[in-house]
């Protein structure tokens, strides 16, 4: 097959001219000649023709120019020589002649294998002359200075949407298509592009290749890491059209824009509610797995989001970041200081169905709609009692254990519940008059002065 390969190649290259012979030519290049090429994967004889076509250029001079090109009959590419179908051949062939002696890759042509031995050299003697940006190859310049020029030349039939590399629309045709090529052979997830399934591996790997250079903190992938970074150098570039909130990286902002739009496009298979985000998708099925798998390393408390976890060892460290500006109180966590504003606001957002109570928390409207449910979920293990809040079974525990962790700090009387001991400390009335720094009120002694700052 090479052999007669070689003389069919042979004989196109006798009817081709000499380079050096500057004199206009006047013979056309008449025939279409066929090879057949059997290629190594397939027994079916693939047709390459080589014909040669006459082109005018009428902006050089008044003579014509013919021109040849070469076109390959089994893809339909052409090309300016006959040594550039030649070598495009071994793309057909699958021959690829030329093998690097370093890490024995093999390549179709000379330049090709050229260009990969600078990758070992480590020379890059391709710049770019905007960015300084240095190449070893000079497609991989040619690919880069898109990026100035800002030429989006591949273009989507389906939906227009432009790009800079031909792979970059070929990547994105699979969103039309649904396809997706690359399988995880570890729990089977596929994906549209191989990049995607690389990242996704470093999940099963716990790879953490990029590091933070400030603080340490290890991301699987790039793109989380330069998003990271701006929490340091309290970058946000990505701004909202309507309200001008300002994000870190264009997924919130994408995310936040749908408090705007009220769109909920990821929705719970099980019970069918509805999310802006898959972030918050995740963190709702493991409401139905009961899955936690962010522990605490000092207590081994589990839980099922890392924003929980963060917020929980504030408790060991005794962290308190966020204070209220009214009254100074400090919490651990923002929504906890968001809570607590309301009782400055007098906002009680979460109303009864029923009997149109109002609560400043959620978790208040839903211990208060047991009272109309006459739900007692929380159970004692010891009596078999049952409660409506776990605050109260809490308190009924200390009466099996005789637990007393109330105690009055003015006579050391010491009570289950904390009600009783507020109870308890409007007992303890004297006669001095005592004055409050801050507000001026008068007390008949200072443990009534006590008294107000604890029931405060």
């Amino acid at each position: 097959m090479e052999e007669k390969l070689s003389k069919n190649m042979d004989a196109a290259t006798n009817t081709e001219h000499s380079r050096e012979n500057k004199k206009e030519c006047t013979n056309l290049f008449k025939p279409v000649e066929y090879f057949d090429v059997q290629t190594k994967d397939s027994s079916q004889d693939i047709k390459i023709a080589v014909k040669s076509l006459r082109d005018k250029d009428n902006s050089m001079s008044n003579t014509t120019e013919k021109k040849k090109s070469f076109i390959c009959n089994a893809c339909g590419k052409s090309f300016p020589y006959l040594k550039s179908l030649k070598f495009h051949f071994r793309i057909h062939l699958g021959e690829k002649p030329y093998v690097c002696e370093i890490c024995k890759k093999t390549f179709i042509s000379r330049g090709a294998l050229k260009s990969h031995l600078n990758i070992h050299l480590q020379e890059k003697p391709y710049s770019c002359q905007v960015c300084n940006k240095a190449f070893s190859r000079k497609g991989c310049l040619k690919i880069h200075l898109r990026i100035h020029s800002e030429e989006k030349a591949y273009v989507c039939e389906i939906c227009n949407k432009a790009f800079r590399y031909s792979c970059s629309l070929k990547k994105h045709l699979r969103i039309h298509t649904k396809e997706k090529p690359y399988v995880c052979e570890l729990c089977s997830k596929a994906f549209s592009s191989g990049f995607t399934l690389k990242t996704h591996l470093r999940i099963h790997t716990k790879e953490k290749p990029y590091v933070c250079e400030v603080c340490s903190k290890a991301f699987s992938q790039i793109g989380k890491l330069k998003s990271h970074l701006r929490i340091h150098t309290k970058e946000k570039p990505c701004v909202c059209e309507v309200c001008s909130k300002a994000f870190i990286d264009r997924s919130s902002l994408k995310s936040h824009l749908r408090v705007h739009t009220k769109e909920k496009p990821y929705a719970c298979k099980l019970c069918s509610k509805a999310f802006k985000n898959s972030c918050s998708l995740k963190n709702h099925i493991r409401l139905h797995t009961n899955e936690k798998p962010f522990v605490c390393e000092i207590c081994s408390k589990a839980f099922a989001q890392t924003a929980q976890l963060k917020s929980h060892l504030r408790i060991h460290f005794k962290e308190k970041p966020c204070v209220c500006e009214v009254c100074s109180k400090a919490f651990s966590n923002s929504s906890n200081l968001n809570r607590h504003l309301r009782i400055h606001t007098d906002e009680k957002p979460f109303a009864c169905e029923v009997c149109n109570k109002t609560f400043i928390q959620r978790s208040y409207l839903k211990a208060h709609s047991r009272v109309h449910t006459k739900e007692k979920p929380y159970v004692c293990e010891l009596c078999s009692k049952s409660f409506s809040r776990s605050d109260i079974l809490k308190s009924h525990l200390f009466a099996h254990s005789n637990e007393k962790p109330y105690a009055c700090e003015i006579c050391g009387k010491a009570f289950i519940q904390r009600g009783k001991l507020t109870i308890h400390l409007r007992d303890h009335i004297k006669e001095e008059p005592q004055s409050c720094d801050v507000s001026s009120e008068t007390f008949i002694d200072s443990r009534n002065l006590i008294l107000k700052d604890m029931i405060i």
